[in-house]
């Protein structure tokens, strides 16, 4: 009879966040481990701009017609995070400046809640600058300095100081790139202006003399508005003439932004130059051309008022400090610490992919980890007849995720060989921090065998390794060539998937997507399909695991109402 074990992607591991911002509304779903670490899954952007309904300080009213794309773009997030199997309670929506300051602020929130069930969280500036914070240290290894953030946000720009976890001071004020658009032009003489106003507000809040007091090691940016402007001084908006190579440069980025580089971006941003300056805007900044004027204004006057030299870029923010926070209420002994290294990998992976190849990555991740751990928990079984020899651990998963998240890099340079040009990458750059000689040359090889020929250990990349770390290195591949190719058949719910062991085998039971008849005028495939489709994959793997691995897709008939195998002898059946 078969064995099985409870899914590994369960509610309990996964979380999202929803950040109804002035500018745009951002929902994020992640899959969380209890040691800190967690994966983003899906990220998702709706362009709301409740702030354009801002158009003066006397009319701090959200419109019907704002209410109205609200609940549309949260209804549409809904969708996404019940495909997911998200639990409503640990599912967070929290709303900024917008709806802080609105003077309809408690019917516009109740609307909402009742149109799109959700119940939404209005924070106060000062908590929407402490998750800014602990968003920043999810992303970057500055836990252990005195940190200054800042977070451009479209209604106001949170700043916050902090060291280990702890917040020193945080202030909200209520300057932000919609609001000071709406408030001020573009044209030369409004540009004077706005640059006056900032000036007062941030220096009548007592901001410069708090930040004097405290100091700073390290100063980081968060939002949109400063990654954007940072990619855009790598990539040469400051030219006269792009080269060809702009978007290239862009896998060596260190995520930092100089004065002067921040200084020559406002200087050709402010300069006019007619329709042709305009169209190049527009390419360079895509949507948030329409703000990012006043956005770079307002930087380039924090950065003078509170004396910042070099600004480090943070690629998470509010919304990953909201799942920071709830998983350090969940989680005993979570650790906001814990992962720098495996940011690391986040981080060189972020570099080479775009938000679609990030997602594919991790589906790919998080279909290697759920059978990594169905075989351990078979090699662990006291009845099993099959007994690896060598003990998988969690760092082995570490491994298999990061090589996960890192296979398909090499498709940035060139689509051929890309699997190569992956492991180059890893090999020959100093992108992975917190890791050893050989844990960097294994995560690069298993990038390098994920695809094309098997390894062979008489290659001279492989010989150094033990007798121990190369079994596991075949291990860890097999899993990886079976994960990567399911990650690549859009047809079958890879959301639920098992492993089981049994006296023919090794089963791997993937849920059959139902309420789709076909995909793409495509019927769905059958278990024989992709078993056909990983032919060369399953032979490898029963030479390394001594057993073969067989492909289950359960009839419907043999699911129940929540979608799960009903027992085991349905599966033993198949």
């Amino acid at each position: 009879m078969a064995t099985k074990f409870p899914s590994l992607q369960t509610p309990k591991t996964l979380f999202a966040s929803v950040d109804m911002g002035t500018n745009c509304f951002k929902l994020l779903i992640i899959r969380a481990y209890p040691s800190g670490k967690f994966l983003i899954l899906d990220r998702v952007k709706e362009p709301v701009t409740l702030g354009r309904d801002f158009t003066s300080s006397l009319s701090l009213h959200i419109s019907s017609e704002s209410l109205s794309r609200s609940v549309e773009s949260l209804l549409k997030f809904r969708k996404l995070i019940e495909s997911y199997n998200v639990e409503k309670d640990q599912t967070r929506v929290v709303a900024t400046a917008a709806a802080r300051e609105a003077k309809n602020k408690e019917q516009f929130v109740k609307s909402v809640e009742e149109n799109a069930g959700f119940e939404i969280d209005v924070l106060s500036g000062e908590e929407e600058a402490e998750f800014v914070y602990l968003g920043m240290l999810q992303f970057l290894p500055v836990y252990h300095k005195l940190v200054l953030g800042v977070d451009i946000g479209g209604g106001s720009t949170e700043f916050v100081a902090g060291k280990r976890g702890k917040i020193v001071f945080c202030e909200s004020l209520r300057l932000g790139h919609v609001g000071l658009s709406e408030k001020f032009g573009t044209c030369e003489s409004e540009i004077v202006k706005m640059r006056e106003f900032i000036r007062m507000v941030v220096k009548e809040s007592g901001l410069v003399e708090r930040v004097r007091q405290s100091g700073f090691e390290v100063a980081v940016g968060c939002s949109g508005t400063i990654r954007a402007i940072e990619k855009a001084v790598f990539n040469g908006y400051d030219q006269k003439f792009v080269d060809n190579v702009g978007v290239l440069r862009d896998c060596k980025r260190d995520w930092r932004l100089s004065r002067e580089g921040l200084k020559s971006v406002v200087d050709r941003l402010c300069s006019g130059g007619g329709e042709g300056e305009r169209v190049r805007k527009e390419r360079f900044f895509k949507r948030r051309s329409e703000f990012i004027v006043a956005g770079a204004v307002l930087l380039d006057e924090i950065f003078e008022l509170l004396g910042i030299k070099e600004m480090e870029v943070s690629g998470y923010g509010l919304a990953e400090g909201v799942i920071a926070d709830s998983l350090s209420k969940i989680f005993d002994g979570y650790d906001l610490n814990a992962n720098a290294r495996w940011h690391s990998v986040i981080q060189l992976a972020m570099r080479f992919s775009g938000t679609k190849k990030m997602r594919y990555a991790a589906q790919c991740a998080s279909i290697a980890k759920d059978i990594f751990e169905g075989l351990r928990k078979c090699d662990e079984l006291a009845n099993s007849q099959v007994k690896f020899g060598v003990s998988l651990d969690n760092k082995d998963l570490e491994y298999l995720e990061a090589a996960s998240l890192l296979h398909s890099m090499g498709l940035f340079i060139s689509k051929k060989g890309y699997h190569k040009k992956s492991c180059e990458i890893i090999m020959n750059g100093d992108h992975l921090y917190g890791y050893s000689t050989e844990e960097i040359k294994l995560i690069a090889l298993l990038t390098r065998y994920h695809r094309k020929k098997f390894p062979k250990f008489s290659h001279s990349p492989l010989k150094e390794f033990s007798g121990e770390v190369k079994q596991k290195f075949k291990m860890l591949c097999a899993i990886l060539r079976i994960s990567v190719i399911l990650q690549q058949n859009e047809s079958v719910n890879l959301q639920e998937l098992e492993v089981f062991c049994s006296h023919e085998g090794f089963k791997l039971v993937i849920q059959e997507a139902r309420g789709q008849p076909s995909f793409h005028g495509i019927s769905q495939p059958t278990a024989e399909d992709i078993e056909a489709q990983l032919r060369q994959e399953l032979k490898y793997f029963k030479k390394v695991f001594k057993q073969e691995l067989l492909i289950i897709i359960p009839p419907s008939s043999s699911i129940d109402s929540k979608d799960k195998v009903t027992s085991k002898r349905d599966v033993d059946h198949l």
